[in-house]
């Protein structure tokens, strides 16, 4: 398993690589935000709920959602949006408590092949074909699926091809980043002409 290097904070990066909650809530908030600063949030509410070592989904599920909402909105805000953002991190930190009794690695370690693992992240909340493609292609780039995981490239394409630079799977450091950033700006301005 590799260690993360997504939000360019040592901390925060350290958290991503141990805690599977505080990767996939990463992945969550990484909407309408520098995805840096999205894959520092978890940790940013890990230290304010006391224990910036873990995320414990089950602590943030049994909580009110507007406890939530005041930690991701007070300053500096982890998310733009704080009220929406929290509200989706609430709703999916009770999913994984009640699905995969707090034990957020439960969704891929158990899934039968590439496609099942899909499924099992399409169906949380804010994981839509796209974002839940992009963080099977992080999980599998990472090292983080179970090695025998059959058609997880074909499951996550094209974001698992090798070689590429196209989202968070991708990103190993600031020099990838860069990479990431300049082929967004590529598929923008390809829109925007066509």
């Amino acid at each position: 398993m590799d260690a993360l290097r997504l939000s360019l904070n040592p901390a925060a990066d350290e958290l991503l690589t141990r805690d599977p909650f505080a990767l996939l809530a990463g992945m969550l908030l990484d909407q309408q935000i520098p995805m840096e600063r999205a894959f520092a949030g978890p940790y940013l509410i890990a230290e304010r709920l006391g224990d910036p070592d873990q995320l414990d989904p089950c602590q943030l599920a049994a909580m009110d959602v507007d406890a939530v909402i005041s930690l991701v909105a007070a300053k500096p805000a982890v998310h733009r949006f704080p009220k929406s953002m929290a509200t989706r991190l609430h709703t999916l930190a009770a999913q994984i408590c009640q699905e995969y009794s707090g034990n957020t690695a439960l969704i891929w370690e158990e899934a039968a092949d590439g496609q099942d693992c899909l499924r099992r992240l399409k169906a949380l909340p804010g994981f839509g074909d796209q974002k839940a493609r992009i963080f099977l292609a992080l999980l599998l780039k990472s090292g983080r699926l179970p090695q025998n995981m059959s058609g997880a490239v074909e499951a996550c394409s094209p974001y698992g091809d090798p070689d590429v630079h196209m989202s968070v799977a991708d990103v190993t450091g600031p020099e990838s980043l860069e990479r990431v950033r300049i082929w967004k700006r590529q598929q923008k301005e390809a829109a925007k002409s066509s």
